[in-house]
């Protein structure tokens, strides 16, 4: 019999850990995913690790612990797929067993073991995606894109004569939330701060841990209030699901759709936004060229995916994954974007060509919120484009820079300029609040079939004018700009 070859544990850190970037640190064996590496040119460094290490790398979280980023098209399938030797239960991870995760550790918003489909395996897990796949079944599509589009109106005309505006802060980093709040039942004057407290944790910053508590609580307020007096909205209809969820279980759950559905739409919108504007290819498409709009969606989720980092699986014993040896316990995180950019499922012009990519994951736990998610960006996407057909950046792009997180691929600014507005299509309804009507029996739109082929937005009209009295979107819009 063969001695198997013995079991390498990830190096661990000296007393003094150098600081990242520098070739002390990277004489330690691991990468760090955090800092400026992995926000500068997340590209060039999922390149230079796969060529060290392979489909498989060892990677530092924060200073003194350590996981494995998988980079491999094939291995992170085998990863998402083999929940008996990679489980979704963040209770397995050998690194708080041992002392070593920090109590105030900023990976804790984002690693700690929840009761949601994020979390489970096995029935549990069906039970629990099986509720939130039926509640976000119950969404009406076509009054989803009108929503978004008198949300994305407002916003646009909030902005004043001057001919600037930031489509990250202006634009993409408020749209989501006024669809979500409504979406939830939640008072849509609650959307600046959800935004602040979701951006702490989701960017694993230094106020991560008391923004994910102060986030759960006004959640836990709504759904007291949603089991008393039930609504038209998701928080209500998950509350009367078959699956019988405990208010623990819907709050959490509300967490898993607020934070995964806002951060991944305002990162997909805000990525493809500058894709439109920086890429010769699709300026071109702005005048009328043969790619839409749905090609710059779909080239995004292949590049610069909304989440380009995911946590994670959790090895439930000793075993071989694209040749690294994994030990019992042992964290692996889901390199989305590396793995989207593995030679082997890359065409010869570099681009995917296809949605065989990995940006909303794969096997059991694939994202089952992507068809709204896509209909919210792509409305956005045509109704700026619409309203501002002019647009163009407003700095060198190369100027233009990504927020620090090891989990999102998110821009920090995106200034443009413009001359002049469009009119919307039509005057937005006067309209205190919407809730989501019960869907028809017929079949909604797939979002994919709403922009058509030769075009990538609606021409003008005409005859359209402003709307005349402002209305409540507007007001709305006016108020969270400060006016």
């Amino acid at each position: 019999m063969t001695t198997p070859p013995p079991k390498t544990r990830v190096p661990q850190p000296k007393a003094q850990v150098p600081p990242p970037g520098c070739p002390a640190h990277e004489k330690l064996g691991t990468v760090p995913l955090y800092g400026t590496s992995v926000s500068e040119d997340p590209h060039g460094l999922y390149a230079r690790m796969r060529e060290e290490h392979g489909a498989v790398a060892p990677i530092e979280l924060e200073p003194g612990v350590e996981a494995w980023l998988v980079l491999g098209y094939a291995e992170l399938l085998e990863l998402t797929r083999n929940e008996q030797l990679f489980s979704k239960d963040s209770r397995r991870w050998r690194i708080p067993r041992e002392g070593r995760l920090r109590p105030d550790s900023r990976l804790l918003p984002m690693t700690s073991w929840r009761p949601t489909l994020l979390n489970m395996d096995g029935s549990e897990h069906q039970r629990l995606r099986g509720a939130v796949a039926d509640t976000l079944a119950r969404i009406d599509h076509r009054q989803l894109r009108q929503t978004t589009e008198n949300a994305a109106n407002a916003l646009i005309d909030s902005w004043g004569p001057d001919g600037t505006a930031d489509l990250i802060t202006q634009y993409a980093r408020r749209l989501p939330l006024l669809v979500f709040t409504q979406l939830l039942g939640l008072p849509a004057e609650a959307g600046p701060h959800l935004i602040d407290l979701i951006s702490h944790f989701v960017d694993s910053s230094e106020q991560s841990v008391r923004a994910n508590a102060e986030f759960q609580a006004i959640l836990f307020d709504l759904v007291r209030s949603r089991r008393s007096t039930p609504g038209a909205d998701l928080t209500s209809w998950l509350l009367a699901h078959d699956a019988g969820l405990t208010d623990e279980e819907v709050v959490h759950h509300l967490v898993v759709i607020l934070v995964a559905g806002n951060e991944t739409t305002i990162n997909w919108t805000g990525n493809t936004l500058r894709l439109l504007l920086t890429d010769r290819r699709f300026r071109a498409t702005l005048a009328g060229g043969r790619l839409t709009v749905t090609d710059a969606l779909d080239e995004v989720l292949w590049r610069d995916p909304p989440t380009q980092n995911f946590p994670g699986r959790w090895a439930t014993g000793d075993t071989v994954l694209g040749g690294q040896y994994i030990n019992a316990g042992d964290m692996l995180v889901l390199g989305l974007a590396g793995a989207n950019a593995d030679p082997a499922v890359q065409s010869p012009d570099g681009l995917g060509g296809n949605r065989a990519h990995l940006a909303w994951g794969a096997g059991r736990h694939v994202c089952p919120a992507q068809h709204p998610a896509r209909l919210i960006v792509e409305t956005a996407v045509e109704t700026l484009l619409h309203r501002l057909p002019d647009l163009q950046l407003a700095v060198p792009a190369h100027e233009l820079s990504w927020r620090p997180s090891p989990w999102s691929r998110a821009l920090v600014s995106l200034p443009v300029l413009y001359s002049a507005f469009t009119p919307p299509r039509t005057p937005a309804p006067e309209r205190p609040v919407w809730t989501p009507p019960v869907p028809s029996t017929a079949p909604a739109p797939h979002p994919s079939d709403s922009t058509p082929s030769d075009t990538t937005s609606t021409p003008r009209t005409p005859d359209s004018g402003r709307p005349g009295p402002r209305s409540w979107w507007n007001s709305l819009a006016g108020w969270w700009s400060g006016r």
